[in-house]
């Protein structure tokens, strides 16, 4: 019964996630215009816009002008829906779920948008590292601590998130003669490191290059690209270090 439910609201809130994803590179409202064709302007009806469900009725095509439709549009809606089972499978029906679900949903829009346009927008990132204060003081638990030590862990996590990878971005520029790491990436780091504290955005920060290579090596023999979005590889080692980190810490680091 809870699983059915999880699966409908991720369902529901991964279809909003596909309007962010949409509409926040081009700066466009969240709530209006109603959900539409982004090829012929076409306004959907109820039925039309039913996650999963429209897309496999419809073929993956508008209804009106036939365009085919993102195969983006199912794939987020069912990643929020799997995100949301794997949180309340690892933490339950808690407070620290609900938090930690809120910031993977940011990092899904984040993520593919980055994917799309090589970009992360800071009205994800910047308001999401003032909010991961706030929540970290409102809520210490989320961090397992005191709240005067659950806050410095978070401005910790904020100054390691975003300064390693600022540090591996100057590097980068002196060595290669070029931008080796995005600004938005920088942010996203640092954002995660608000909510998750220093030492988890530090795996993060080690998982990373790993997920983002392995994906790299890929995409140049495949397409030849020399330039891929860092944002989803670091997005992917956040969940990993979530769900794992103090294990990996604890195999690293016995003592």
């Amino acid at each position: 019964m809870i699983i059915g439910f999880l699966i409908l609201l991720g369902l529901i809130v991964g279809s909003f996630l596909n309007v962010c994803i949409y509409r926040l590179p081009r700066s466009e409202s969240l709530v209006r215009p109603r959900s539409h064709c982004p090829h012929c302007r076409h306004i959907l009806a109820w039925y039309e816009n039913i996650p999963v469900v429209s897309f496999v009725v419809l073929r993956g095509r508008c209804k009106k002008c036939r365009n085919k439709i993102s195969w983006r549009y199912p794939v987020v809606e069912l990643m929020t829906a799997g995100l949301l089972i794997v949180l309340f499978l690892a933490f339950g029906l808690t407070v620290k779920s609900a938090i930690l679900f809120a910031l993977f949903a940011s990092l899904i829009v984040a993520t593919f948008i980055d994917f799309e346009r090589q970009e992360i927008p800071d009205v994800i990132t910047l308001p999401g590292i003032i909010l991961g204060l706030v929540v970290v003081a409102a809520y210490p638990a989320l961090l397992g601590k005191m709240r005067s030590e659950a806050l410095l862990d978070s401005l910790l996590g904020i100054v390691a998130g975003g300064g390693s990878l600022y540090a591996i971005g100057f590097l980068g520029e002196i060595v290669f003669k070029k931008e080796a790491m995005g600004g938005g990436d920088i942010k996203l780091l640092a954002m995660v490191g608000a909510f998750i504290g220093w030492k988890l955005v530090l795996v993060t920060f080690f998982l990373a290059p790993f997920f983002g290579s392995c994906a790299g090596i890929i995409a140049k023999l495949r397409e030849g690209k020399e330039i891929i979005p860092y944002g989803p590889y670091l997005s992917f080692a956040a969940l990993i270090s979530v769900l794992w980190g103090e294990k990996i810490l604890g195999f690293l680091f016995p003592l």
